[in-house]
Formats: C-alpha cells, sequence, structure tokens
C-alpha cells in the first residue's frame, strides 16, 4: 500500500505494435467468458483491473519480447532518469495489473490463466497499464505464473539494464498487494491473503515469500522492494516502503489504518 504511486509520470505515447507487427484488437466491457464471471464476483471490478476501458489490449506475448520493452522504457525514460529507475517503476504498474486475473480467480474458485499467450493487457496513452485479461480457463497457477514471470523479469532486466532479482522482489510486493486488495473486495482478507504463501512457494526460490503486517487492525503488505518512484522528478518514498525507518513507517502505517 502506498500513499504515492508509479502512475501519472510523464505522458508519453507508446505504440501497441511489437516489432513483428502484432496485431492490436478493440475490447470493450466484459461480458462474457470465465473472466467475467470473476468479475461479477467483485464489487467495482474496473477499479482493480478486471474490467478493461473501451481502448486497443495489446497480447500479453509483447512483454517478453524485448524489442517492445526497450521501446517503452525508451520513450519513458528523460535525460534526468536513470534507465534502471524507469524500469523499475514501469514493472512495478505492470506487474500489479499482470497477476491481478489470476489471482481473482483464485480468489473465487475460478481459476483463470497466468499465461502470456492467455493475457491481453490494456495500457494507457503513457505506457502504463490500467486492466489485464485473461481468454482461457488455468490449470496450476503457480506454474503459470512462474513462466510468466520469468519471461517477463528477463525483458524488463535486460531493458533497463539490471538485475533479475529486484523485480523479483517487486513481483512479491505485486502479488501481496493484489491478494491484499481483491481480500478487502470480497470482505475476507484473512482467508485471501492465506493463499500468498502457497502461491509463492509453488512459485519457486525466485520469489521472496509474501509478507503481511497488522497494524492498528488493518492488514498491510509488508513490502521486499523499493519501486524508486522517489527517485523520479517529485518522487517521494511510499507509505510503506522497506527504505523508511521502521518506526516512521509504523506511524504512518498507524494513519493509513483511519482509511480502513
Amino acid at each position: 500500500m502506498a500513499r504515492t504511486t508509479p502512475y501519472g509520470f510523464r505522458a508519453v505515447h507508446v505504440s501497441p505494435v511489437g516489432r513483428t507487427g502484432t496485431p492490436i484488437r478493440e475490447t470493450g466491457e466484459v461480458t462474457e467468458g470465465l473472466q467475467a464471471m470473476v468479475a461479477a464476483r467483485f464489487p467495482m471490478a474496473a477499479t482493480i483491473g478486471l474490467v478493461p476501458p473501451s481502448i486497443p489490449l495489446i497480447p500479453g506475448t509483447l512483454l517478453a519480447d524485448h524489442a517492445w520493452v526497450t521501446q517503452v522504457i525508451d520513450r519513458r525514460s528523460g535525460r534526468t532518469v536513470d534507465r534502471r529507475v524507469t524500469a523499475t517503476v514501469w514493472w512495478y504498474s505492470v506487474s500489479a495489473v499482470l497477476v491481478t486475473p489470476p489471482l481473482a480467480g483464485l480468489a473465487v474458485g475460478l481459476p483463470l490463466s497466468a499465461r502470456l499467450s492467455d493475457t491481453s493487457l490494456a495500457f494507457r496513452s503513457d505506457g502504463l497499464p490500467v486492466a489485464s485479461v485473461s481468454s482461457a480457463p488455468g490449470a496450476d497457477t503457480s506454474v503459470e505464473l512462474r513462466d510468466t514471470l520469468a519471461a517477463v523479469i528477463a525483458a524488463v532486466a535486460e531493458a533497463g539494464g539490471m538485475r533479475e532479482r529486484p523485480l523479483w522482489a517487486i513481483a512479491t510486493d505485486s502479488i501481496a498487494n493484489q491478494l491484499l486488495t481483491l481480500g478487502r473486495a470480497l470482505g475476507d482478507v484473512p482467508s485471501v491473503t492465506a493463499l500468498a504463501g502457497p502461491l509463492a512457494a509453488g512459485i519457486g526460490d525466485r520469489l521472496p515469500a509474501p509478507r503481511y503486517v497488522d497494524v492498528a487492525g488493518t492488514r498491510f503488505t509488508r513490502r521486499a522492494s523499493c519501486c524508486l518512484i522517489d527517485h523520479l522528478p517529485g518522487g517521494a518514498l511510499c507509505t510503506s516502503c522497506p527504505r523508511r525507518p521502521a518506526p516512521e513507517r509504523q506511524a504512518l502505517l498507524e494513519q493509513a489504518a483511519r482509511w480502513f
């Protein structure tokens, strides 16, 4: 949870077509298929990325296309921003949206595929995602997420000129955060967040174990990563940033608990 997020940085145009000319497709409200059944279980499903707006969707496989990811990072990088920072902030946003459909399906017992080949995403004009759609039933969510995260993280790390390990930590926090959001939407935070541990164990050792902390009767993600948003012009540390001194973070989370 953060009062500041990576959203809203410099608006730029991002081409939705990959180097191979992969076609985009138009979509509107999700009204049929398994994801629609899952979305129907969540109040305000559009606000958590389960219902895309009427903008083009791009194939999830482009997220593993080094050339396409490099293009996005290039267009989001400014002269004063480190390329590693740009890649990290972008992945912080993408990872949260990417994992939402399979996690939502897991939470309500209607598995949705986490495979890139079954996934499409809606992006804003500045290159940040707003929704993700899974077009097929899921089988083994842990295995599918392991393969998807490995493929995309490799592309982002190469494009950002950085190690993969920090990106896996961000993926951990995205999984923890999204399960927390889904649990709040369903009114059952304990049961939904309890899915995090077994899911991460199935994904494997590259993914740090998701963690939570209860503060003033409210559950928050105990972050394993820093999104580096404070390195952007005008950016600031997130409320739950692990780089904050523990007493300061505790005090801020106590204040944030009043919102829930």
